[in-house]
């Protein structure tokens, strides 16, 4: 699982997603251009002293990342508004979940070819390899969820549905505070 954040805006949000990753082993993709410097100090404040723990590429456009990541894995788009609702989309081990900028979110160039990748080819079957596009499902009245709200979303369900979570148990040292173990517990110890 890998989340790529195309060209974001607020560096508080794409430190949050850094430290997210962090935590969860999950490499992550800055796509170009940025809002702000990857020196800025309220990007390093948000992802705090986990930078070094972060598997962080920086693409310098997306024809620069799309053609690194070809044959990879899944692209998963996320939108606000289109997609299967993201409890019923089958994610997979491969996927890489892209996030737009906080501002205008993906373009609808990308969107509209995910949508059309979804159409069900003769026979009713999916093209495995179709790019995904997936939504979390918000009242009305919101027009959408903070970018690294819905990133911590999409990943803890993408990894609770292709087992990511147990392995992200099963690598936190025994006592830790990510460990199932005693001192990680969040009941009663046996």
């Amino acid at each position: 699982m890998q989340l790529v954040l195309y060209e974001p805006e607020i560096p508080p949000n794409t430190g949050n997603v850094a430290r997210l990753c962090a935590a969860t082993g999950t490499r992550l993709h800055l796509v170009e251009p940025l809002g702000f410097s990857l020196e800025d100090k309220y990007l390093k404040r948000a992802g705090l002293d986990y930078w070094p723990s972060v598997d962080l590429t920086v693409w310098p456009g997306w024809a620069a990342f799309t053609a690194a990541q070809a044959g990879r894995g899944r692209l998963v788009f996320s939108s606000s508004h289109a997609g299967e609702r993201l409890d019923r989309f089958a994610f997979r081990a491969d996927d890489l979940i892209v996030l737009g900028p906080e501002t205008r979110g993906l373009p609808r160039e990308l969107l509209d070819a995910a949508l059309a990748a979804q159409e069900t080819a003769p026979g009713g079957h999916v093209f495995p390899d179709a790019p995904g596009l997936v939504r979390i499902p918000i009242l009305p009245c919101v027009r959408s969820l903070n970018m690294s709200t819905a990133a911590g979303i999409l990943l803890l369900e993408a990894l609770r549905q292709t087992g990511g979570l147990d392995l992200l148990e099963a690598r936190a040292p025994a006592g830790s505070p990510g460990s199932a173990g005693p001192a990680g517990s969040t009941g009663p110890a046996h």
